[in-house]
């Protein structure tokens, strides 16, 4: 059973007593009790009020949502047909071919991989799979945005279905409601099954409504499923950081996120399918015509194709960041893809993480092998955490390592950049520690980040950092959906690959060279003891002592939140 606390069983009695008059006694829940949106931002009083009786105003319609709506609640029980990914037919697929012509023929335990960097590129790769694909497409998502790249990714699966193609699309439900209609309609589709992972009660209205509306069940729907995955022929597979939507493809107008995707062949690709497997027969993973009408078939699918018939785009750029074509152009090209060799271990979560009640006896989270590959460091760690939330544990690993000599670099979001406020002030917390253990912050800067062309262009767009890496001695990469905080370690699942690979550890240095970094913060301690941000500039290096793009009436808002809101909930 998931673990339960007294403020659970608060909140539980508070939903069971909806209807009767009884007020909740909390603030509003919505940031605290669900996972990254990746996309939120925070909200603002309206003008007319001041700002407690807007808070109060907005809180009591809340309330009021959910004492007329009541609490909801899932079908008592529901049909679920085992299934699992594609090994054999009648013989090797055009991907699988690809994929054994691009590996080591006299090493077969090794597997091979390349970086997505770009994000043009990283929505072209999956595309160019979806299109080739001629058994399987496995997908895992944790939000799939009704924008333009989100349904060219579904216009994509359901094009594949009609040639044939068996589709297993898996979604967190948290912030599904406004693509339900959208993935029902893929699922009335012949050949597509679409589930839902460990869905919501309440099944339509915003986040904040839908949570509300399934307090009673707080100690499960606090779980979220944030694996990022996509899977053809069971022969090549995509891997990262990147939800399906345009700001993590560099398509928005008003953000867009810095991310790693990387493109996996070989051995880690069946473990990876075994994963998904898991995930997919677990109990948590909800058939989607289960929790939604579904029973005009063709009226769905009429639907589904007039809202997918988005027009193509233009083609990505020529190369990426890292000189190389397009997945497109490469498997065009045949009869192999450019991959790195190399021995790789899967670091992920189980679908039942958030069940195991004694710490103690809960096997290692992907965050904590993570942690131990750093602990296991002989010189040097660099960690890009959008999220970055160290605790004393994690403040304590990296002061043991800067002890024996490891250099430790950071990259995350400035609060300018973050789509977290809240997350960034709790990470803030621990810079003093950091800055005095050894460790080299940097922090991304929106602004800054804007000048440079490396990864992007930019334009008018506020830059984000959304990338979860970790490089360890030079050698040895992770890349995968974890962030370096509580919620990751404890309550989201989560997943990452280990690459043994100085060649891939290169490539991500090249990455990171100096006109990247001119687009951060550098952080250091002043002769005071206070924090200054050193920015580049004209060809100088400027120190900042005040905070770039903070306030003081943001860090009280802050403050007085985080005093609400426990950390291990960021």
């Amino acid at each position: 059973m998931a673990r339960t606390t007294g403020r659970d069983w608060l909140l539980r009695a508070m939903c069971a007593g909806a209807g009767t008059g009884r007020l909740p006694t909390s603030p509003p829940l919505h940031d605290r009790i669900t996972a990254r949106t990746d996309m939120d931002a925070p909200t603002t009083p309206h003008a007319s009020h001041p700002p407690r009786r807007a808070s109060l105003l907005r809180f009591a319609g809340l309330v009021l949502i959910v004492l007329l709506a009541g609490c909801g609640s899932l079908p008592a029980k529901v049909a679920r047909a085992p299934s699992t990914a594609f090994v054999e037919g009648s013989g090797p697929s055009p991907l699988q071919q690809v994929a054994a012509a691009s590996l080591a023929a006299d090493a077969p335990a090794l597997s091979g991989f390349q970086l997505l960097p770009n994000g043009p590129h990283a929505l072209d790769a999956r595309l160019a799979l979806a299109k080739r694909a001629e058994r399987t497409l496995d997908l895992q998502a944790y939000l799939i945005a009704d924008d333009h790249s989100g349904r060219q990714v579904l216009r994509a699966l359901g094009d594949a279905a009609r040639r044939g193609v068996r589709v297993r699309l898996l979604v967190d439900d948290l912030h599904a409601a406004p693509v339900l209609p959208l993935l029902t309609g893929l699922a009335a589709q012949a050949n597509v099954e679409v589930r839902m992972f460990n869905p919501l009660p309440v099944r339509s209205g915003s986040v904040a409504q839908r949570v509300l509306g399934s307090l009673h069940e707080l100690g499960r729907i606090n779980q979220r499923m944030h694996n990022k995955l996509f899977i053809a022929d069971n022969a090549l597979a995509i891997a990262g950081g990147r939800n399906l939507g345009d700001e993590y493809f560099m398509r928005s107008a008003q953000a867009n996120f810095i991310d790693m995707d990387v493109l996996a062949a070989g051995p880690v690709v069946n473990e990876l399918s075994a994963l998904f497997d898991s995930f997919w027969n677990s109990e948590r993973a909800w058939p989607v015509a289960a929790l939604e009408d579904s029973t005009d078939g063709s009226a769905l699918r009429l639907r589904f194709d007039a809202a997918v018939a988005v027009s193509d785009e233009a083609l990505p750029p020529q190369l990426d960041a890292l000189g190389r074509p397009s997945l497109e152009v490469q498997l065009s090209a045949g009869p192999r893809i450019q991959l790195h060799a190399a021995p790789a271990q899967l670091l992920a979560d189980a679908p039942d993480k958030g069940d195991c009640v004694d710490d103690s006896a809960c096997p290692a989270s992907a965050v904590d092998r993570t942690l131990a590959l750093v602990r296991s460091a002989e010189a040097s760690v660099a960690i890009v955490s959008p999220y970055f939330v160290p605790g004393a544990d994690g403040v304590a690993t990296l002061r043991d390592a800067a002890r024996r000599g490891v250099r430790l670099q950071l990259l995350t979001n400035s609060i300018g950049a973050t789509d977290e406020p809240l997350v960034h002030h709790g990470y803030a917390r621990y810079r003093p520690a950091l800055l005095e253990a050894g460790v080299e912050i940097r922090e991304l800067s929106p602004t800054l980040t804007a000048r440079t062309t490396a990864l992007g262009a930019f334009g008018r767009s506020t830059a984000r950092l959304h990338a979860k890496v970790a490089v360890i001695d030079r050698r040895q990469v992770v890349i995968g959906s974890l962030n370096m905080d509580p919620r990751s370690r404890r309550l989201n699942t989560e997943i990452g690959v280990a690459i043994h690979s100085p060649a891939l550890a290169a490539e991500l240095a090249r990455l990171s060279r100096p006109e990247v970094l001119t687009g951060s913060y550098r952080l250091r301690r002043a002769a005071d003891g206070a924090i200054e941000w050193l920015m580049h500039e004209d060809g100088r290096e400027h120190a900042l002592a005040d905070e770039p793009d903070s306030s003081w009436t943001l860090r009280l808002k802050l403050a007085l939140m985080s005093l609400l809101i426990g950390e291990d909930w960021l």
